[in-house]
């Protein structure tokens, strides 16, 4: 597929744009059924490389587990698995000829392009931790990652907790950004985040939709027998540097010189 001028100029304007469904049946069954095997420690990825966070128990933010390398424990209730560029079929996914020409619109066709980061995020049924209301950026980068593509790999529901936008937020620029990972306070999110702009971002299993990183969103928790699964990759300019470490923020690139090979990831 391509994508229209039509619909750049949606994305342009609300921040956010969905794709329809682009895995079919076999490809979003292999996604579903690795990520399974990830977290139950049955697969050959190399855990050393990947972050493995696991879900609260009470729902709240503060009460999530640490952003730490390897597997924790066999469960299928982590909430965040990050580093998945490092599995086969993840790369394989997310070097899409698709994405290419998104982020070659995005970037520049002559960009070299890096994954920040490629991150499943999950709701297991009638868990799941809230996100509060913030924007996709981080204040020790030198330029700010502009690209978000969400690949739902179960239904997403406003039952289960599918991510809430604010539409055309991402045009008043960076709402708080002193804050390290872009959240908002509550005051902010009082003016920012008004229940009747919300839109509940509901999509298929394979389903797609673009995100800009500046566009605000959160979610709830899971109330439904349902898991909310999903695969989320921010790509970015590959001589993005982190000012805190003075290193480049990431060495994984995926598209242009140097990206990474799918033979080579396994460890």
């Amino acid at each position: 597929m391509t994508i229209t001028d039509a619909q750049w100029e949606q994305y342009d304007e609300e921040g956010f744009l969905k794709l329809g469904k682009l895995l079919d049946e076999t490809q979003l069954q292999g996604l579903q059924d690795r990520i399974d095997e990830i977290m139950l420690g049955k697969s050959r990825v190399g855990y050393d490389r990947i972050m493995m966070q696991l879900d609260s128990d009470t729902g709240k933010y503060g009460d999530i587990g640490p952003q730490t390398n390897g597997l924790k424990t066999p469960t299928l209730n982590y909430r965040k698995i990050q580093g998945l560029e490092f599995d086969p079929l993840f790369l394989e996914y997310v070097q899409d000829p698709i994405f290419k020409e998104i982020c070659a619109h995005i970037y520049g066709p002559d960009t070299r392009i890096a994954s920040f980061r490629s991150m499943f995020m999950n709701k297991p049924a009638h868990k799941g931790t809230i996100l509060p209301w913030h924007q996709d950026r981080w204040n020790t980068l030198d330029r700010d990652p502009l690209l978000t593509v969400y690949t739902a790999l179960d239904p997403a529901t406003m039952e289960n907790g599918c991510v809430q936008i604010i539409p055309k937020s991402h045009q008043g620029g960076l709402i708080n950004p002193d804050h390290p990972s872009g959240f908002l306070t509550p005051e902010m999110a009082e003016v920012h985040c008004k229940a009747e702009d919300a839109v509940f971002l509901e999509l298929e299993a394979g389903e797609v939709a673009l995100l800009h990183n500046w566009t605000l969103h959160s979610s709830d928790v899971n109330r439904s027998e349902q898991s909310r699964r999903a695969f989320s990759v921010s790509y970015m300019d590959a001589e993005t540097v982190n000012t805190r470490k003075n290193e480049l923020a990431s060495r994984s690139v995926v598209f242009g010189e140097g990206a990474l090979v799918v033979e080579d990831v396994v460890a």
